[in-house]
């Protein structure tokens, strides 16, 4: 009985960004409209994708998964930080603990595979345009979403299942602003060579796999971007991937230049704003990126708010 109860934690400490209250404030104010415009934008997006006709096909289908992983990933993480900024005790239930590591880590695995299966898109739109729909079709697409949710999903389950089955004894004080797995799995006060393993084995699958995956695909897409003749050809075909590429590059180049470094682990402080650009900034960029650098997205939000101007005129009427 002794032991058990020197295994058992009920509650685990967030240790967060900082202890000082006026930057608590602060970063409060700051991560609060952040996650405020993560809702609007990514929102907005998915409903104009699903109002306009136009936007319906496979890469605005992927991009509609594509943002609500990134709502419900911020959503997995902000909110509870946000509440952390204001109260003195900064305490995370044991089940919640272990519901927030599934979810976010889940998600975040989900989004990688995500990007990959973009990336499959990005390439027969480029590289093989005539057989495009053909290729490309509902069925298809959906397996390819639904094998990106499955994966992650059961990756998270498998590693949230492994890491709470550790002993933290009295270790209770988590040095992150959330579950993160390599945070929890430290509180161990046993070996965690074989969590450790595991841990390594999933990034390769769920990040270095789609990532090669990714870099395959672009390495094709722009061997077959150099043999377009017509400056305006290629152009337009470099510009039907740009907001994918620019996508990729923030999403993978971060996780990437953090963990592979030679004779080097990432410190806790890197893991922590590793956390905070995945969770505040990533989800607030995405739609952005897709809106600005996208001719149809634009033309879209022009002839709906063009409707809704028109709308206004005549109820004023």
């Amino acid at each position: 009985m002794g032991a058990n109860n020197q295994t058992w934690v009920r509650e685990f400490i967030l240790l967060g960004l900082s202890n000082d209250w006026d930057t608590q404030v602060t970063l409060f104010v700051l991560f609060s409209v952040t996650y405020l415009l993560t809702l609007l934008g990514n929102v907005l997006v998915v409903l104009l994708i699903r109002l306009d006709s136009r936007l319906h096909t496979p890469m605005y289908f992927f991009l509609t998964n594509l943002s609500l992983v990134d709502v419900s990933y911020a959503t997995s993480i902000v909110p509870q930080m946000l509440v952390h900024f204001l109260v003195e005790h900064k305490g995370i239930p044991y089940v919640s603990c272990a519901a927030q590591l599934f979810f976010s880590l889940g998600l975040g695995g989900i989004e990688f595979v995500l990007l990959a299966m973009m990336a499959y898109d990005r390439y027969v739109a480029v590289c093989d345009p005539l057989r495009y729909s053909v290729i490309m079709h509902g069925g298809l697409c959906a397996r390819l979403a639904i094998t990106s949710w499955v994966s992650g999903s059961v990756n998270s389950l498998v590693q949230t299942t492994i890491t709470f089955q550790l002993p933290m004894c009295t270790n209770k004080y988590i040095d992150h602003i959330s579950c993160e797995i390599l945070a929890v799995v430290r509180l161990a006060c046993v070996d965690t060579s074989s969590n450790e393993v595991a841990i390594m084995v999933s990034s390769i699958v769920l990040l270095m796999t789609p990532f090669c995956l990714v870099l395959l695909s672009y390495i094709r897409i722009i061997s077959t971007i150099l043999k377009i003749q017509s400056t305006e050809g290629r152009k337009k075909a470099f510009h039907t991937c740009a907001s994918h590429l620019t996508v990729v590059f923030l999403c993978y180049g971060m996780t990437i230049f953090t963990y592979i470094q030679p004779n080097s682990s990432p410190s806790v402080l890197q893991e922590k704003l590793i956390s905070v650009f995945y969770a505040i900034l990533m989800p607030v960029l995405n739609p952005m990126i897709y809106s600005l650098r996208n001719k149809e997205v634009k033309g879209a939000w022009q002839k709906l708010l063009g409707q809704l101007s028109g709308l206004m005129s005549k109820l004023g009427t």
